[in-house]
């Protein structure tokens, strides 16, 4: 089998120093996601390599990425979000987007660490971007809240599963591991794990059409793509109430409130 070629420029190296600094950050901020793009693009070496020759390799991806579709586009298209049917992946979605008032616009934009940063024309690139993009929907098939610490955590514990980017199971590990003080229990981190074994379970999600799946029945689509109801999740909301589980969220209050 031929061997991955590297990303043009690039060391194959880790940048540890930068990872811890951005999760101390991430971790006392919670709503601060450039730190996350900051430890992904110093952990997730070859990640991307690996899962663009995967793609490539199922019957559908080689058409996929020939085509090479930007999601952000489609997703930040109102017109398009706002033509699903109710039940779908998408209509899910179109809720998604009008309860949190997040937008894939906005994950675009808090993903480039430089404002002056373009897309890359690259295969690996596009497969990273894909790989962005598609962030928010799977909340929406996991069930897993994004605008809460432990709802994040879930997810990224699920992603480095399903793509086995270490930058992944940096943030989910210390977001576990930091619950353990914050919370005074161990529900928010049996979630993480949960949340890391339902991802392994699941099929490959970065190999789906997308613009397919968003109009799915959403409650086909999490058969089809074998994605478990998240119960250890959802126990540890009910026990731990909204604040614990958004710990990291609450410190950023507590330390604006400090300040006032």
């Amino acid at each position: 089998m031929a061997k991955i070629p590297p990303f043009p420029g690039t060391s194959g190296k880790r940048a540890w120093r930068t990872a811890f600094d951005a999760l101390r950050k991430l971790l006392a901020n919670g709503d601060d996601t450039t730190q996350v793009f900051r430890i992904m693009r110093s952990l997730n070496v070859g990640d991307t390599a690996n899962g663009y020759a995967r793609l490539i390799a199922t019957s559908d991806g080689g058409r996929m990425a020939y085509e090479r579709v930007e999601l952000a586009q489609r997703f930040a298209d109102r017109a398009w979000v706002a033509g699903f049917a109710p039940g779908t992946v998408g209509a899910a979605y179109r809720e998604f987007l009008a309860t949190t008032g997040y937008s894939a616009d906005g994950l675009v934009e808090v993903s480039r660490l430089d404002p002056a940063e373009t897309d890359v024309f690259h295969p690996y690139a596009w497969m990273g971007r894909r790989t962005r993009d598609v962030h928010d929907i799977w909340h929406v098939l996991t069930g897993y809240k994004a605008d809460e610490t432990m709802g994040e955590a879930c997810l990224v514990a699920c992603s480095y599963a399903q793509t086995r980017g270490l930058g992944w199971a940096f943030i989910a590990g210390g977001a576990a591991l930091k619950s353990l003080r914050a919370t005074g229990g161990t529900l928010f981190a049996q979630a993480v794990r949960e949340g890391y074994r339902n991802g392994r379970r699941a099929a490959w999600l970065l190999g789906e059409d997308y613009e397919a799946l968003m109009h799915e029945p959403i409650d086909a689509a999490r058969a089809r793509l074998r994605i478990a109801d998240p119960m250890l999740y959802r126990r540890a909301q009910s026990v731990l109430g909204a604040r614990l589980a958004s710990y990291a969220s609450a410190q950023k209050e507590r330390a604006q409130a400090a300040l006032a």
